[in-house]
């Protein structure tokens, strides 16, 4: 019989594992550190530490760090009782049971299976993010990955690269080749926006601007300066990027340096971004 895990034990429990069982992979590894994309944000960079020797994690853009409870908490959104659970469990979230074989020399993420999205889980997802499935449909794909011989599945955006962001409650991934997504659509106007629950709460509030509008979406602020070829060859650009310290200087610059950009964030003032004020404006009407 499994022995249930207390705080004592389960700070033991190796971190790396418990990122895998959350669909985060390192993206480089030695014998005694390994480095992650931030489970919290997008990015290009590996900024976020784990050290196996002390098994502590340590996020260096957010400056924060802490045991493998403290961190399953954080990306799951539960209490200590609910952590200890999962690392307890064999479970790996957004996993089915028909898992296929591969060999210990493939390394990262690799696209099994791209179709529709019709997964209820992700439905739900897309519920939860006041997005419908219509609207989900005409940008994204459902997404099957595997690594390490399991399968996971998430909301995918394809790049231009044929690199996949990938989305599900659970955890934000991205396989490689990292990029931007630019869908051209013939038309005199860009949008520019910061990842893909952006553009899909766009497509909710506005699909008529994007119906009318190229549409350039940078999964990662970190691709600023690459998309900035596109902006000359439009008479306007409406740009939509997050209302923290990144996109607001992100923003700024962009603004200083084209002078056909216009800053759409007031729309969204009091909130993080596009998607933060559909959930807002939803719970409003319910």
């Amino acid at each position: 019989m499994k022995r249930k895990i207390n705080c004592e034990t389960a700070r033991n429990f190796s971190i790396v594992k418990a990122l895998e069982k959350l669909g985060h992979f390192p993206k480089k590894s030695t014998e005694k550190e390994a480095w992650f994309l931030s489970p919290f944000r997008s990015e290009t960079q590996a900024s976020f530490k784990v050290s196996k020797t002390k098994n502590r994690w340590y996020d260096h853009g957010a400056g924060i760090g802490g045991n493998v409870i403290d961190l399953t908490c954080k990306i799951l959104k539960c209490s200590i009782n609910e952590a200890l659970s999962f690392l307890n469990s064999d479970t790996l979230f957004f996993s089915f049971q028909q898992q296929q074989l591969f060999s210990k020399s493939e390394i990262g993420i690799n696209i099994v299976k791209v179709h529709d999205i019709i997964h209820p889980a992700l439905i739900q997802y897309l519920n939860f993010r006041c997005v419908s499935l219509s609207i989900a449909k005409i940008y994204c794909k459902e997404i099957w990955y595997a690594y390490k011989g399991k399968q996971f599945f998430a909301i995918g955006l394809e790049n231009d690269k044929s690199g996949w962001e990938l989305r599900n409650k659970i955890f934000k991934n991205s396989s490689s080749p990292k990029c931007y997504t630019y869908i051209q659509n013939n038309k005199e106007q860009l949008t520019i926006l910061e990842g893909m629950f952006d553009l899909l709460s766009l497509a909710v509030r506005n699909e008529t601007l994007l119906d009318i509008s190229d549409i350039l979406v940078l999964n990662s602020i970190a691709f600023a300066k690459d998309i900035e070829q596109y902006i000359p060859k439009y008479d306007l650009v409406n740009l939509y990027l997050d209302n923290d310290k990144a996109g607001k200087n992100t923003t700024e610059y962009l603004k200083e340096t084209h002078k056909n950009i216009i800053d759409q964030s007031n729309i969204y003032k009091n909130h993080k971004d596009l998607n933060d004020l559909l959930c807002y404006e939803n719970k409003k009407e319910v």
